[in-house]
């Protein structure tokens, strides 16, 4: 999947210092993720269902 054109988007608990940061872009049917500090790096594609069961397990932690 080509990712060059996505918009990625920082997570709002990421921390002001810069480490532990995840970011987010919706692309056609599915959400990717990314560290922010190795925007080149390996990348995670997930389908729009599947994260969302991610984001209700993180949430109740």
């Amino acid at each position: 999947m080509d990712l060059s054109q996505a918009v990625w988007r920082k997570a709002s608990r990421s921390t002001v210092e810069g480490d532990n940061c995840v970011e987010v872009a919706s692309v056609p049917s599915a959400v990717a993720l990314r560290d922010s500090k190795d925007p080149d790096g390996p990348m995670i594609v997930v389908s729009r269902r599947e994260f969302q069961g991610f984001a209700e397990t993180i949430r109740k932690l």
